[in-house]
Parts: C-alpha cells; sequence; structure tokens
C-alpha cells in the first residue's frame, strides 16, 4: 500500500498533507510514505524529518504519485498530475468542486477516486476530520492578528500617568467557527467585542466568549441554520433590514471582521461601500470570505486596500496558509483521521466501505465518473415512444 505525499504548487499553498507525526502514523497502518522533496518546507518541516518517520523522499510529485494507491494533498491536484498512480487510486484533498465540474471530469477520466475533505458530515465521529472546522478556526485567529498589525493603535484599556488609552472596538460579523475565534482572540487582547449572525444558536456562543450579539431576531431569524449547523441564505428583506441596524454599529467601531460563506455559493454582501465610507480614518476591515467574492465591498483579493476617508480593507488569500505550521499540524490530523477508517489493520490493505456515510457523502469520482450526487452530470431525459405520450396526454375517459 504506497501513500504519496505532493508538494504543492509554490507560491500558492505554503500548507502540506502530512506532518511527520502523520508520516509515522501511516507506515504503521502498513503504507510505503513517498514525499515529493519541499513538501513541507513552508510549513517547516523539512526532507530529513519525513526520512525520520520513516518516509521515502522522492524528487518531485511524479515519482511520488507513481505506483500510489492514495495521493494526499492540501488542494486538489490536476488531472495530470495523478498520471503514474494505480487504477482506482484514492486522491484525497480539499477538492473545491463548487464551480469546478469540468476539473472534476478530468480527475474521474484518470479513473482516480477523489475525496472532497471540506464536505465531510458535520457528525460526532468525524468531527476530528473536519477541515473546515480546524483551518476557520485558524483563519478567524490570524484575522486578529492581521487586524492589530495594521491598526495603528493598541487594543487593550491602558490607564497611564499620560491619560488613558480606551480599549478599540471590534465587530465580528458571523460567527462561526472563525467568528468566534476571532471574537475570543479579541478579547483575550483586551478589545471590546461585538457580533453577528444570522443562526439564533449563536447569540449564546458570542455571549458566552463575552462578545455582544447584535442581529434583526425576527421569526426569519429564528428559522436561520440548516440541520448540518451551517447558515441558510436570508431574503433581501432581512438583508435590509439587518444591514440597517449594523450600519449604525459599524460607524463606531475601529475594525471589522467578516467571515459568512454559503458552501456553494458567492460570499454575501455585508458591508457597503457606505458604511466603509462612515468608519473612522485608520479603522480596518478584515474580509476572511474575499476569496468567494467577499463580504466588504471594494475588497481587493490579495491586497490592503485604502480607501480615501484611509480606512484599511486587508483582503489576504489563504489565511489559514499564513499559519502553515500549524494548518498543516492539523490539516494533516483531518487526514490520517480519514484515511484510518479507509484501511483494514489486520490486512494492512485498503478496505473502503463505499457505503459509509463519511464516504458517500465526499467521494466526487469513482470508476470514471463523476458521482456525487451534487456534482454529477443531468442525466438525460429518455425518449418516450410517440404512441406512449399520445396515450398520456390524451384525456382520461373516467369519471
Amino acid at each position: 500500500m504506497r501513500v504519496a505525499i505532493l508538494r504543492e504548487e509554490a507560491g500558492l499553498e505554503p500548507r502540506v498533507a502530512a506532518s511527520a507525526d502523520t508520516v509515522k502514523r501511516y507506515v504503521g497502518l502498513g503504507a510505503a510514505v513517498f514525499v515529493a522533496s519541499g513538501a513541507g518546507l513552508a510549513s517547516g518541516i523539512g526532507d530529513s524529518d519525513y526520512e525520520g518517520a520513516g518516509a521515502t523522499v522522492v524528487a518531485d510529485n511524479e515519482a511520488a504519485v507513481a505506483g500510489a494507491d492514495i495521493v494526499l494533498a492540501v488542494r486538489r491536484p490536476a488531472a495530470a498530475a495523478l498520471k503514474g498512480a494505480n487504477k482506482g487510486a484514492l486522491v484525497i484533498a480539499i477538492a473545491d468542486p463548487f464551480g469546478h465540474e469540468a476539473a472534476l471530469e478530468e480527475i474521474a477520466g484518470t479513473g482516480a477516486s477523489l475525496f472532497a475533505m471540506e464536505l465531510m458530515p458535520r457528525i460526532t465521529r468525524a468531527q476530528v476530520m473536519d477541515v473546515l472546522s480546524s483551518q476557520a478556526n485558524l483563519a478567524g485567529y490570524r484575522a486578529v492578528i492581521d487586524a492589530s498589525s495594521e491598526f495603528g493603535r493598541a487594543f487593550p484599556m491602558m490607564m497611564t500617568a499620560a491619560g488613558t488609552v480606551p480599549a478599540a472596538r471590534v465587530f465580528v460579523m458571523g460567527a462561526g467557527v472563525a467568528g468566534l475565534q476571532a471574537i475570543a482572540t479579541a478579547r483575550r487582547l483586551g478589545a471590546v467585542v461585538s457580533a453577528t449572525d444570522v443562526r439564533p444558536a449563536a447569540k449564546e456562543q458570542v455571549e458566552s466568549l463575552g462578545g455582544k450579539f447584535i442581529a434583526v431576531e425576527d421569526e426569519e431569524f429564528k428559522q436561520a441554520e440548516t440541520s448540518g449547523g451551517y447558515a441558510k441564505a436570508m431574503s433581501a428583506e432581512y438583508q435590509q433590514k439587518q444591514a440597517a441596524l449594523t450600519a449604525s454599529h459599524i460607524a463606531k467601531q475601529d475594525i471589522v471582521i467578516t467571515t459568512a460563506l454559503i458552501p456553494g455559493r458567492p460570499a454575501p454582501k455585508l458591508v457597503s461601500g457606505d458604511m466603509v465610507a462612515s468608519m473612522k480614518p485608520g479603522s480596518v476591515l478584515i474580509d476572511l470570505a474575499v476569496e468567494r467574492g467577499g463580504n466588504v465591498e471594494g475588497a481587493v483579493p490579495g491586497e490592503v486596500a485604502t480607501t480615501a476617508n484611509g480606512v484599511k480593507i486587508v483582503g489576504h488569500l489563504n489565511v489559514p496558509g499564513r499559519l502553515a505550521a500549524t494548518a498543516s499540524q492539523l490539516y494533516a490530523k483531518n487526514l490520517y483521521a480519514f484515511v484510518e477508517t479507509l484501511i483494514d489493520k489486520t490486512s494492512k490493505s485498503l478496505a473502503v466501505k463505499w457505503d459509509d456515510e463519511l464516504v458517500k457523502a465526499t467521494l466526487l469520482t469513482r470508476d470514471g465518473a463523476v458521482v456525487h450526487p451534487g456534482f454529477a452530470p443531468a442525466a438525460p431525459a429518455a425518449e418516450v415512444p410517440a404512441a406512449a405520450a399520445a396515450s398520456a396526454e390524451a384525456p382520461s375517459s373516467a369519471a
């Protein structure tokens, strides 16, 4: 059983899919692990660390993939990168399938079974495999650190002989995993924190961390959460009411952090240009949804934009990757926990249970086809014989 660890494309992704610890664990499961040279350097893991854990370091991704039964990556690899893998090899990554149906078809054509880790169901036994949570948690923390770096003042209130420095006011929009960590981090730094979310359960969570909850709490608000714990898309009417409530609140804030994302859809616009213009010079907005279109009007992917009134809009890409060492450590454990369920520990060989709910939820391609119901091509409508069609269209003679 051969496991390949890919080196991500330089400049785009500093994270890596395996740590020295998880390599040791794969070896313990009976796997021969092959790592592309330099795969972990940006995450602080050298080739010698992998070799010390029992892996074989090879020249490049092509050499790592050759004869592989399992291919592990951070981002979905290109179909061409899977050339040389065994037929039916398992490819496990953050697959980003929404809007990339053509790429899924190409990977299906290789015969590989592609799994999307971000589609892991949010159930108890899959908590340790939840890459969205592990990476969003770090993004929320880093958002506050980035905000403090861009903000030209101190976060905590300080009483000095020269006068009192007021605490920074931080407003977090979206109280999911990233938002809650942002609230906790900002509070630890001494800020006065408020937050908003469309999910009713978020109110108690925000208040438990010492934040003030801001939301229009009407009937739509009470029904604004899916069974899986995600936020639902809100009506235009609700969005207008919420925008009116938050507009005056934002004008008083020093820092605004937006985290709102809906799976498979563009990020909702939460902060308008008028709201940005109402903020004081030197204020900072951190848009964690910039890769999906952004929550803040004027956010530029990969840049820190400064408005005419001196407000900074931060649009860093791949925020978890800005903490590559920690992000890789957690992601590698998420991957290992899932891969472990796909291996028979007695025979030390692959034993995928295709009817397992974790497999069915994450499997995108298999046996040359896109099989996930959310991304599989629509089946062509069956042709109806003319006689049958005529019969179906005729009025019934029954009383």
